[in-house]
């Protein structure tokens, strides 16, 4: 079978359709799969270092007022449909997948146009602009969020299976992780991340809080962001901190072993990372990126607050005192964090990319 995926911009997109893309190729020995991006997009680097062939069209984001860049938009997105419609009669797939971002629209629209079964995914709580147009044409739209289901059109198509996330995640040995990160399973450990290219209003509110707490009692890895890690530490070198107890990092590449021991996740509310630590059953405190398109992250935080499974602060709210005072209030509450776990767990499903597959094998069948 041939199939044909797309999405893009950020990872939000990009990795829901590798998770996908590894599934079909664990149940389809003879996938013939193709990624449609663009050249500017995060996908233009990913893909190719996975081995999948891809190829890029020109297509940009429509601003949300009327401006000279909004025509621009349109002359890309008229290039963008041509050049979709092309790739599609010389791939000739027999299915067509997209994953979100402006990039996937011309390429499943096209799809459609052509009387190719398309399905689309959805990350968030607030469906993005693209998905909410393309739901109109595509024969299954598959979502995270139960909450998102009344934003589409017609619901009958649309089929909760979660957020594909990484397997390779599911198969830590903790033992092994307490060592490669150098921590003691002896205490709690918290780990800090504005997702992956960090956030200013989380590393504000650590630097304040590790200034001021007085005794330690936890384990704590932030990761800062490349971007703002040497002024983070500029601000903080004359704290003689313990390595041992507080690790700051630009970014890191254990992230799978820091996931799995991590008794409590700060973060933003990315939908990948929150598909991934309800996967675990891990309790967070959630700060939204107030920037997000529609505002979604804050959406996909309120969910999982209604659910008890997290505690959101808005980046307005956010200091260090009201992060020390909830962070330790967790802490010295191991029946809240217990019940906390619980509910994050039955947030989480394990086997959503195998669940849009089964949807995919099905369309394909019929």
């Amino acid at each position: 079978m041939k199939y044909l995926i797309s999405g893009g911009g950020t990872g939000g997109h990009i990795y829901p359709a590798l998770a996908i893309l590894n599934e079909i190729k664990l149940n389809d020995k003879d996938a013939d799969i193709l990624y449609v991006g663009t050249k500017e997009g995060l996908e233009s680097k990913l893909i190719p270092k996975e081995g999948i062939k891809f190829k890029t069209i020109r297509v940009k984001g429509i601003p949300r007022s009327i401006n000279k860049d909004s025509f621009i938009a349109l002359r890309e997105l008229i290039y963008g449909l041509k050049e979709s419609d092309k790739i599609i009669k010389e791939f000739k797939p027999d299915i067509v997948i997209g994953t979100g971002g402006y990039v996937c629209g011309p390429v499943v629209y096209k799809a459609y146009r052509n009387k190719i079964p398309t399905l689309i995914h959805e990350q968030n709580a607030f469906p993005g602009i693209t998905n909410k147009i393309l739901s109109r044409f595509v024969d299954k739209v598959a979502v995270t969020f139960e909450e998102s289901i009344k934003y589409f059109k017609y619901p009958d198509r649309v089929i909760n299976t979660g957020n594909p996330i990484r397997r390779e995640i599911l198969n830590i040995d903790k033992k092994e992780a307490y060592k490669k990160l150098d921590l003691s399973p002896l205490k709690p450990t918290i780990l800090c991340f504005g997702g992956s290219g960090g956030q200013k209003s989380l590393n504000t509110a650590i630097k304040d809080m590790i200034k001021t707490i007085e005794t330690i009692d936890f384990q704590l890895i932030h990761i800062t962001g490349e971007r703002f890690y040497n002024e983070f530490m500029e601000d903080i070198k004359d704290l003689n901190l313990n390595s041992k107890e507080i690790k700051i990092l630009p970014y890191l590449y254990e992230m799978a072993e820091a996931l799995n021991i991590a008794d409590i996740i700060v973060t933003s509310a990315g939908a990948i990372t929150l598909a991934e630590i309800s996967s675990m059953g891990i309790p967070s405190i959630l700060i939204p990126k107030a920037y997000t398109a529609e505002n979604h992250q804050e959406y996909n935080a309120r969910n999982f607050e209604k659910k008890n499974a997290a505690i959101v602060i808005l980046e307005k709210e956010l200091n260090g005192e009201n992060l020390k005072k909830e962070l330790l209030n967790l802490l010295n509450n191991p029946a809240k964090l217990k019940e906390m776990a619980k509910m994050s767990k039955n947030l989480g499903k394990t086997n959503a990319a195998y669940e849009i597959y089964d949807i995919i094998k099905k369309m394909l069948e019929n």
